[in-house]
């Protein structure tokens, strides 16, 4: 039986919109860092130890841009957001050390909308934020943020890999108003052992209040809105909880023509509705040793603790990298 011209042009839509929507196999290339301000993997740096970390580089023309970092399923497996519009997932590796070896499997897959068509500007294209929703532990979706055209929108996930239509997540109207490149930057879900466990805690990199940068706890019980103080000069660019419920927020900025970098922990305690965050800072970084850092995710390591990875948005251009940097707490 044939089809009407309409229902053909529509079944072709949707064809080609399915086949969009499949992966596309990157190659990466990664050479490995040995030191962090002069110390080796396993030796201390500040109140962290240094691990390990690697630099990517493809041939690909859209790898870059990494914005966000979060794991999704066992053997390290990871999805990055990119500020362009991509979700990279792929495999951390590592070696007989447990140092980070490289990035296997890496696909590339557009972000879509919620009518499952790729998002069509850049305005609308600007994740910088991603994170894992667990549902009774096992991860079942994942969370994006993005700014300039500021939303919150989540994502199934198949095989560890995000898949399928936005789901637009409803914000606070202040933070949905905030039209520019410095809106929502960081999003955080907490865990079972947080006392606002379930809770999304958001972040934004320029929203001031007072001496503090705006941010908003999304939750049944624990909603409203919070802060976290100024350090001069940085801004918070993404957050981790650790598995005890504390928090990690990483905060970048420039000085003399490089960038600077801090990550602060955060006690449980002081994650609710109309607090302000301050916390101690844990690990500090410059020139050389750092990019433009902009991506941090907790994951259980190949000895089974806890790993800080932290990621760098080279913003597609030669000047910067994209850079992998790992952690882990001080025992």
């Amino acid at each position: 039986m044939n089809l009407p011209l309409r229902l053909q042009v529509a079944a072709l839509a949707l064809s080609l919109m399915t086949l969009g929507a499949f992966a596309v196999d990157v190659p990466v290339n990664s050479v490995p860092v040995q030191t962090y301000r002069g110390v080796q993997p396993g030796q201390p740096v500040d109140k962290l130890i240094w691990q390990g970390g690697i630099v990517m580089t493809s041939p690909d023309a859209t790898f870059g841009g990494l914005s966000g970092i979060t794991y999704t399923g066992s053997g390290h497996q990871l999805v990055m957001a990119s500020d362009e519009g991509n979700f990279v997932s792929g495999h951390l590796i590592y070696d007989e050390a447990g140092q980070p070896l490289g990035l296997g499997g890496v696909t590339i897959s557009p972000i879509r909308n919620s009518k499952g068509a790729e998002l069509p500007r850049k305005f609308a294209k600007d994740a910088e934020a991603i994170e894992t929703i667990k549902r009774d532990g096992v991860a079942a979706a994942i969370r994006v943020g993005f700014e300039n055209l500021t939303r919150i929108a989540d994502f199934d996930l198949v095989n560890g890999m995000p898949e399928g239509a936005a789901r637009e997540v409803a914000i606070p109207q202040w933070l949905e108003d905030l039209r520019t490149n410095r809106s929502l930057e960081s999003i955080c879900i907490a865990p079972p052992a947080s006392p606002v466990a379930g809770s999304t805690l958001l972040l934004t990199e320029g929203m001031r209040v007072g001496d503090a940068y705006a941010g908003f706890m999304l939750g049944q019980a624990d909603r409203g809105d919070l802060s976290i103080s100024r350090t001069e000069g940085l801004n918070p660019t993404d957050c981790a909880f650790l598995p005890n419920g504390d928090l990690l927020v990483l905060e970048r900025g420039t000085s003399f023509l490089s960038f600077v970098m801090q990550v602060r922990h955060i006690a449980a305690a002081e994650v609710k509705p109309g607090n302000l965050m301050r916390g101690e800072v844990v690990l500090t970084g410059s020139g050389g040793d750092i990019d433009n850092m902009e991506g941090i995710a907790v994951h259980p390591g190949p000895d089974g603790k806890s790993r800080i990875t932290i990621i760098s948005d080279d913003n597609f251009n030669d000047w910067e990298r994209s850079l992998l940097l790992e952690f882990s707490l001080a025992e």
